[in-house]
């Protein structure tokens, strides 16, 4: 797979209103780890390399488990995540996919019974913003930084 451009060089004004919305949601007051949450399980469903390496790199620096992230694409199977997390992760799957989960009621109240107005508009503002530069990411075929290779013991 190659780059097919960068887009930031492409449309830097397109790229500034994009960095806008995500500083507004690193400040937005949103705990962290949900952030994180929101970021790295957008990333998953989109299929966005580019963000899913960065993402799980931001999370392992923050301090949160290797099984916490590692787990998050089976995140149903797994006892790991609290009740907030859980509530909050079906609305990230039901908003990302929002063509064909159309946001149930069911996962619009279990995320109501763990979260207030002000703070549901945060969190779906900031899946949509993770949804945008997935989308920039995969459209345009942005890689990921590759590590040094690590060799079996």
């Amino acid at each position: 797979m190659q780059q097919r451009f960068n887009f930031a060089k492409a449309a830097p004004d397109a790229y500034k209103a994009v960095a806008a919305l995500e500083q507004y949601v690193q400040s937005s007051g949103l705990e962290r780890r949900f952030i994180h949450l929101i970021k790295l399980r957008a990333s998953q469903i989109n299929g966005c390399a580019y963000c899913v390496d960065m993402h799980v790199k931001e999370a392992r620096h923050d301090g949160l488990s290797e099984q916490w992230i590692n787990l998050m694409c089976v995140w149903r199977e797994s006892p790991v995540y609290d009740a907030r997390e859980r509530a909050l992760l079906g609305w990230v799957d039901s908003v990302t996919s929002i063509a064909k989960t159309g946001a149930p009621d069911a996962d619009y109240e279990t995320l109501k019974a763990h979260f207030s107005e002000e703070e549901m508009t945060k969190i779906t503002v900031a899946i949509g913003a993770i949804n945008v530069w997935n989308r920039l990411a995969v459209g345009f075929r942005s890689q990921h930084p590759l590590d040094a290779v690590a060799k079996a013991a």
